[in-house]
């Protein structure tokens, strides 16, 4: 019996490579790649991570990320690109500082068997609707509001590369070109700081590193702090994108079997020392939407896709030095071109609904301010304050507000 209705029977071809799927594919690559791989260093810096940690964290989320991207559309015929959370390494970089290694790497596979459970069970649907998408927006945008403030900093101290990445973002977003707008910015900012920051290149070795299975830590405050946010961000930042691209390019999507196989593949993930491995949701817009090519073929953009981050994956022993070797300032403002959409959706999705003005105003603000209380980190404490405000003052006022003009 097909576990994935609806999908071609014959096999996959490599005639089926075309110009706009492999385009699409390698910026649905280096989407993934750039900002990503920014943040898990800001993270392993945060949290005094070994360089062979660190090298571990990249090899597996992008090895896991791109064979996730590379069998499912494969077998599915459909444009599910495979890869890793920027939300949820964004919100690992707030709290590293606050757990071993080992402890995060329970946290991941609790996370994974979280996804894996609501996949199996097909309660995606059921879990989005319990915490308000708005309640959720404004956790992630006070979350991120610290790397946006970074990013205009570093900005102001490498101003030439600054300066020009800008530009360059603008342009590019006017003119609506086929390359997105974050990519030609990074690239061309890359460009710059090579030309007038030469970079040393002493530092730009490093021993290769065979991968080790990691024994996992597990414990109460890890799993509230740090599980069960990861899992909401997956599954409402990455999951429900690429879902709803899907389905909005009518792919019947088997969305049950996505959420469960991103469970399972974060799980293995885990144990290598990566945060998740899922379908990627802005990558697979990118492939999914009807720029990659006919219908039928856009599978092969994230089958393109998936093979850039195994390959990124397997020389992370190379490449991390590389990227260590770029300063930090620059680091910065890639990050915040990463960031920077993100940002902009949650905070418009948090305020967008005037009846949740407290509770999204609350969930921001502890969010944004970073504190730990009974060792459980402000994202957490963003979420329940902001959904009890929600659901017990705001919603009662609006109900009692509308009894009063119905009488």
């Amino acid at each position: 019996m097909n576990s994935f209705p609806g999908i071609r029977r014959d096999r996959p071809s490599l005639k089926d490579l075309n110009h706009k799927n492999i385009s699409a594919g390698i910026v649905a690559g280096i989407f993934i790649i750039t900002g990503p791989t920014a943040l898990i260093l800001e993270a392993s810096v945060n949290g005094n991570f070994s360089i062979a940690q660190t090298v571990l964290w990249i090899f597996a989320v992008y090895v896991f990320g791109g064979l996730f991207g590379i069998i499912l559309p494969l077998y599915s015929r459909i444009p599910i690109v495979g890869g890793h959370t920027l939300t949820g390494v964004a919100f690992l970089a707030t709290v590293t500082s606050q757990f071993t290694f080992h402890e995060l790497i329970g946290a991941y596979i609790i996370s994974g068997l979280l996804m894996l459970f609501i996949g199996s069970l097909g309660l995606f649907s059921k879990l989005i609707k319990l915490v308000p998408k708005e309640i959720i927006s404004a956790m992630l945008a006070g979350m991120i509001t610290k790397y946006m403030v970074n990013f205009i900093v570093s900005i102001s101290h490498m101003l030439i590369v600054g300066l020009v990445s800008l530009i360059t973002f603008f342009i590019f977003s006017r003119w609506r070109v086929k390359i997105p707008p974050v990519i030609a910015a990074i690239i061309i900012g890359f460009i710059v700081l090579i030309l007038f920051y030469p970079l040393n290149s002493s530092e730009w070795t490093s021993g290769m590193m065979m991968p080790k299975i990691q024994l996992p830590d597990f414990n109460l405050v890890s799993f509230l702090s740090v599980s069960i946010p990861l899992a909401l961000l997956i599954l409402s930042n990455d999951a429900a994108v690429g879902v709803g691209a899907l389905e909005q390019n009518n792919y019947r999507t088997p969305i049950k079997k996505i959420i469960t196989l991103s469970g399972l593949f974060s799980i293995i993930t885990s144990f290598f020392g990566g945060q998740s491995a899922n379908i990627a949701g802005m990558a697979t817009v990118i492939c999914s939407d009807e720029e990659a090519g006919p219908k039928e073929k856009r599978y092969m953009g994230a089958v393109v896709a998936g093979f850039l981050l195994l390959a990124f994956g397997l020389f992370s022993w190379k490449l991390v030095p590389l990227i260590q070797a770029l300063p930090k300032e620059f680091i910065s403002i890639i990050v915040g071109f990463s960031l920077l959409t993100v940002f902009g959706n949650s905070v418009q999705q948090a305020f967008s609904n005037h009846s949740m003005k407290i509770s999204t105003v609350f969930a921001f603000i502890i969010a944004l301010s970073n504190i730990t209380i009974l060792s459980i980190s402000a994202p957490v404490w963003s979420l329940l304050a902001g959904s009890l405000i929600a659901r017990y003052i705001e919603n009662d006022s609006i109900r009692k507000l509308e009894k009063k003009k119905a009488t």
